[in-house]
């Protein structure tokens, strides 16, 4: 399949392959790579769904740490490689490829600081709609993983007030938060995002601590219209 080595926006050089016919990466990603607060002490980090490496790859970038990417198709998984070692990142960059559901395979209980994960948004039905594009198809609905999985697989694999940072549709937020509260995930910050000061949110970026107290901050909507940059937008984060 043809292949097409891709500029990351505005992110100091950073470069990604993608496909040309394939799922290509989006917004989102970045988005939540930005959203994230990686800290110090963070040492071991994990991007569910990571697709060709976006996220691992800028959050190297801004914090200088080493990341694990789980990607279940393979020919995105050795893709995502090869983005990160066209950025030099492939002795911090590891990527997996296996289904989330099988990480207890490779992981024990309670081994990560922190996981990201900008699953599939879509539910999957027989009566579903779907592209005739396999790899669009897994990237967009839940065919491989869906919410419930992923919210156990975040559970089992975070020690105790560690965090996830998650992208999805407020479309499915109901639904987000019951699966998480029933795998004690609290959610602790919601950011939700408008592509224009007219139009409804599109996307909803969530901070979920494991065990954590009850008690959610939510930040005013992010219109991202117009914007020469996505990094560092979430003001929040310079808080000290």
């Amino acid at each position: 399949m043809k292949k097409s080595l891709n500029w990351l926006f505005d992110y100091s050089n950073l470069k990604v392959y993608q496909f040309d016919e394939g799922f290509k990466f989006s917004l989102d990603s970045l988005l939540l790579a930005e959203f994230a607060e990686i800290k110090k002490n963070d040492e071991q980090i994990i991007d569910f769904c990571s697709g060709n490496g976006v996220i691992p790859i800028v959050l190297n970038y801004k914090y200088h740490k080493k990341i694990i990417g789980v990607e279940i198709q393979k020919e995105i998984c050795q893709l995502a490689e090869e983005s990160a070692e066209e950025n030099h990142m492939e002795k911090d960059i590891t990527f997996l490829c296996d289904n989330v559901i099988n990480l207890k395979n490779y992981y024990p209980e309670a081994f990560f600081d922190v996981i990201l994960c900008n699953p599939p948004y879509f539910k999957y039905e027989p009566s579903s709609y779907i592209n005739q594009n396999v790899s669009k198809s897994i990237a967009r609905h839940e065919i491989e993983i869906n919410l419930s999985q992923i919210m156990m697989m975040a559970s089992y694999l975070l020690k105790d007030k560690g965090r996830m940072y998650f992208v999805h549709l407020p479309a499915r937020l109901e639904e987000i938060i019951l699966f998480s509260h029933q795998y004690g995930l609290t959610v602790k910050e919601m950011q939700l995002i408008q592509s224009k000061t007219s139009k409804d949110p599109a996307i909803v970026l969530l901070t979920f601590v494991k065990n954590g107290r009850f008690g959610m901050k939510v930040y005013a909507p992010k219109v991202i219209e117009n914007l020469k940059t996505y990094q560092n937008i979430f003001e929040r984060r310079k808080r000290k």
